[in-house]
């Protein structure tokens, strides 16, 4: 037993291996209330879209964020629960049943409807990442969330199936393991984001979970408190950096500077007269200042973003699902993108909020939707604490993302 355990107290590790920055979160459960103690950041390199291309540089991005956050928690850091993205994941829908002979349902049952439902064909270069249960049937009743307890014959899901890339994984998981981390397991990162900043009543009443990194935009759609959809778009940030790049001129570090200080994805927000300095450099030692005006920057960064949303939209649309009476919650990086939430509101017709991480104790951490994956790690990490630190030795990761039922099923 560890002095956590004696202690009554857990700890978890949550990393959130990002195309622009790794971000470790340290956090601690303590008679039911959760604290954040410690955060390492560090920038990334080594990773396009969510994928290791170059395993070196990702390891060390990974082994300073690492090294960051455990100076901080003043305690190393061997395990963590680690976040994966990326154009590779692909999700969809399926279904199994087993009989249950008549008798009360045990969570046993469950687990092996659970693996009925994700034998599935999938390619021999894919892995089943996530079975989620997303409503039961029992004899022909439906809209059943919890099964356990009930009496019946035929129990049949719904699930979301999730899967990713072998090759990606692996080299997601080497590389952490290089990093001197042992992955304990890991969480599509939508998934994790909503962990942190979606309530049971959003998730009840019909919510699209829209997570806009770096590299990637990823989406997760929850109704009737289950999970309905997933998708990650190899579309980010770092695009709306390159067209700002190209439209102004500037360097891609210019770019990003002048997309955080004066970004703005609705070019009404912004006065017509006001304009910006920005230092070109014309090579040779030379440079010139150019003025431009914001709402010329404005409308760069809205063609982006117009696009990146819509294609969330059609995600959207292409599911059996009333936008129309439903939340858009908007969280990572660009979406502190002044404007966007506006934006988003044009496109979607439907309310649309920030994602800040809830629910823990954090000294103003973690307040901000940067934050909100890693957070999420957390909170799903100390949900598994005692089975995953008993477990560990025992199965590989592959084996345990085939076996568990999910932090999602209540």
């Amino acid at each position: 037993m560890t002095a956590s355990q004696k202690s009554g107290s857990k700890l978890a590790v949550g990393l959130d291996v990002g195309t622009t920055k790794i971000c470790a979160i340290v956090g601690k459960e303590e008679r039911g209330k959760i604290t954040i103690l410690a955060v390492g950041v560090s920038p990334s390199a080594g990773l396009r879209k969510g994928v290791v291309v170059d395993a070196d540089l990702a390891v060390s991005s990974i082994q300073r964020a690492i090294r960051d956050a455990s100076e901080k928690a003043g305690r190393p850091i061997r395990s963590a629960y680690v976040g994966i993205a990326g154009g590779h994941i692909k999700g969809f829908s399926g279904s199994g049943a087993i009989a249950i002979k008549n008798r009360e349902v045990r969570l046993d049952d469950v687990e092996r409807l659970m693996d009925a439902a994700g034998a599935v064909y999938v390619p021999v270069e894919r892995d089943i990442l996530h079975v989620i249960p997303a409503g039961f049937r029992l004899d022909g009743l439906n809209g059943i969330t919890d099964p356990i307890g009930m009496q019946g014959e035929l129990l049949e899901a719904n699930v979301h199936i999730v899967t990713g890339s072998v090759a990606s994984v692996r080299n997601l998981i080497a590389c952490c393991t290089r990093a001197g981390v042992d992955v304990l397991d890991i969480l599509l990162e939508p998934l994790a984001s909503a962990e942190a900043v979606l309530g049971e009543t959003e998730r009840n009443k019909g919510t699209v979970l829209v997570d806009i990194g770096g590299g990637t935009t990823d989406m997760a759609l929850y109704r009737d408190g289950v999970l309905r959809h997933t998708a990650v778009l190899a579309i980010g940030g770092d695009h709306l950096t390159n067209d700002i790049a190209v439209g102004l001129g500037v360097t891609a570090g210019e770019a990003e500077k002048i997309k955080k200080a004066y970004g703005c994805a609705s070019p009404g927000m912004v006065d017509s007269h006001e304009s910006l300095s920005a230092v070109i450099d014309l090579g040779g030692g030379e440079a010139k200042t150019l003025k431009i005006p914001l709402r010329h920057l404005s409308e760069i960064i809205r063609a982006r973003c117009e696009e990146f949303l819509g294609l969330v939209r059609k995600e959207v649309v292409g599911v059996p699902f009333a936008l129309s009476k439903a939340a858009v919650v908007l969280t990572g990086g660009t979406s502190l993108l002044r404007g966007i939430g506006e934006l988003a509101g044009e496109i979607f017709g439907t309310p649309v909020k920030i994602g800040i991480p809830e629910g823990v104790t954090d000294g103003g951490l973690v307040r901000s939707p940067i934050y909100a994956t890693g957070v999420g790690l957390v909170r799903y990490g100390l949900s598994r604490y005692y089975h995953d630190h008993a477990d560990f030795e025992a199965a590989g990761v592959f084996e345990r993302m085939r076996k568990w039922v999910n932090g999602f099923f209540r």
